[in-house]
């Protein structure tokens, strides 16, 4: 996973003026083929409901649409304000399978200055399979996406 090499390619998408749906979509096909050991990844938004939405992913499809906020690795993330690695998803109390598949799950919010956007969910069918320079690289990609949204934010703001 090279997480440079991902954030250089979604600027060069930015500068081609891509809307944002289709830049998200595209940075989430990229984080899922960096690697053989992500067999499955998605962004999840975070509504003013307290609700994680699944947006555009990578992999099978999964009946977890919709997260409550606390609920589940990808709830608990947000609740607790923090990225959330999982080295098997059997020893997890909260974790709501969506295959049984997956062993092993990584969760890195999308934030910036203290306000959850969305987060990046990532499976996999290995054990341990997310190291701390895999999590440091995915951290690249949701700090440039945390900017994407931002930016969005404003110009929802101003067409307001």
């Amino acid at each position: 996973m090279d997480g440079e090499r991902i954030c250089r390619a979604l600027i060069r998408l930015e500068a081609e003026s891509v809307n944002f749906d289709k830049l998200i979509k595209e940075a989430i096909r990229l984080v899922y083929e960096s690697s053989p050991q992500f067999h499955w990844a998605g962004i999840y938004e975070l509504f003013p409901d307290k609700v994680l939405r699944l947006g555009p992913f990578w992999g099978a499809a999964t009946e977890h649409v919709l997260i409550q906020v606390g609920q589940g690795v990808c709830g608990s993330a947000v609740a607790e304000k923090r990225n959330k690695v999982i080295p098997d998803v059997a020893k997890e109390p909260n974790y709501l399978a969506c295959s049984t598949a997956t062993k092993s799950e990584l969760v890195v919010l999308i934030q910036k200055c203290g306000k959850i956007f969305a987060q990046i969910d990532i499976d996999s069918h290995n054990l341990s399979a997310f190291d701390e320079r895999t999590v440091e690289e995915v951290q690249k990609v949701a700090d440039w996406l945390a900017n994407a949204y931002e930016a969005r934010a404003r110009q929802t703001k101003i067409r307001k």
